[in-house]
């Protein structure tokens, strides 16, 4: 892995990393916002802590684990990769309110236009400010955007030390049979 100085992070800061998407696709995950880490390699979740490959892999939605570079190995899954936030930043508490519901209108408008079969936003909390939903928790939701339903999965953030790579990769597991029973 690139080793990066605190000052080529730093110039990563609001950068934009390419969403991985194609029309259809089984389920579309989305963060909160790229990390600088991201933005640096323009590779998703690819701070090394970011448990989200790991439990990708051991939830059985990859028959093995990818490396981050490999990002567009997802496609070939029916799987792909967005954000709420496309701007990058150290830590999701830089963001507003206003960009969380910005993000979420946009997410709203892409979703609809991609049709995929299920929307997983990583993060209870980033889902609440972005749907205004405060009352929202892990799992499937009522609501839908257009004819693609809506999960929310577990943070995989090395930070969200609550939920551990195998209790995370039970939830995605749950989304991964609902996804492939239609």
């Amino acid at each position: 892995m690139t080793r990066f100085t605190p000052e080529e992070l730093e110039a990563a800061r609001d950068r934009l990393v390419p969403d991985v998407v194609a029309d259809g696709l089984r389920v579309l995950f989305c963060g909160i916002n790229p990390g600088l880490m991201t933005a640096a390699t323009g590779h998703h979740f690819a701070r090394p802590g970011n448990r989200f490959w790991p439990v990708l892999h051991l939830s059985g939605f990859t028959p093995r684990l990818l490396k981050p570079s490999e990002q567009r190995e997802l496609l070939s899954y029916g799987l792909g990769i967005t954000n709420v936030v496309a701007r990058a930043s150290a830590r999701a508490d830089e963001l507003s309110a206003e960009e969380y519901r910005e993000g979420g209108r946009l997410l709203a408008e892409k979703v609809a236009r991609l049709g995929p079969r299920w929307l997983a936003v990583v993060g209870v909390t980033a889902y609440r400010a972005a749907f205004d939903d405060k009352k929202a928790v892990i799992g499937p939701q009522e609501r839908t955007i257009g004819d693609s339903r809506v999960w929310v999965l577990p943070n995989p953030s090395g930070l969200n030390a609550h939920w551990t790579a195998a209790t995370m990769a039970e939830e995605f597991a749950r989304l991964r049979v609902a996804a492939e029973q239609g």
